[in-house]
């Protein structure tokens, strides 16, 4: 695997990310973190996968580095968790396979008369369906373990200094 293949993935991953946090209005400073956390993330799921790991599983060791970078980062910048980790996490939305999902819905449904072609056209739908629920599921539970397992912590990031640890 090459560095710059890895680069260009975290590159495109982070603009990505500009556009999509720049659609929710959050402040400036917080679009230097976004584009970060979508580079690292997207950059380690394609690490992982390209090691063999399944795209359910790189997208939540991904989508954990983001939750904790955006705990980590936010109460720097001041700035929600979500407003970071949100426009992060949606350049690793599986849309390829939710296409392929659509596609087969829309092809089994003018194939119904044809029992092979029916069954073949069901196998992609629940194939390309349970690919896209699981990358989509994983993303969401890594991101927000970080809430869960510090939550104090978690909701003070806006807050004053003086108040985090009382």
């Amino acid at each position: 695997m090459m560095l710059p293949e890895i680069l260009s993935d975290g590159f495109f991953a982070a603009v990505a990310a500009i556009g999509f946090g720049a659609i929710s209005d959050p402040p400036m400073r917080a679009f230097p973190v976004i584009a970060l956390l979508a580079a690292v993330g997207h950059a380690l799921r394609f690490v992982l996968m390209q090691g063999g790991m399944d795209i359910a599983s790189a997208s939540l060791c991904a989508s954990v580095v983001i939750g904790v970078g955006s705990l980590l980062l936010g109460g720097r910048i001041r700035c929600p968790m979500t407003v970071l980790f949100i426009p992060a996490l949606l350049p690793m939305i599986p849309g390829m396979y939710a296409y392929k999902t659509v596609f087969a819905m829309i092809m089994f449904m003018q194939h119904l008369g044809d029992a092979a072609a029916s069954g073949l056209y069901l196998q992609e739908i629940l194939r390309n369906g349970f690919v896209t629920f699981c990358v989509i599921f994983m993303l969401a539970a890594g991101a927000a373990a970080p809430i869960f397992l510090f939550n104090k912590r978690a909701h003070s990031l806006t807050r004053n200094k003086k108040h985090i640890f009382e």
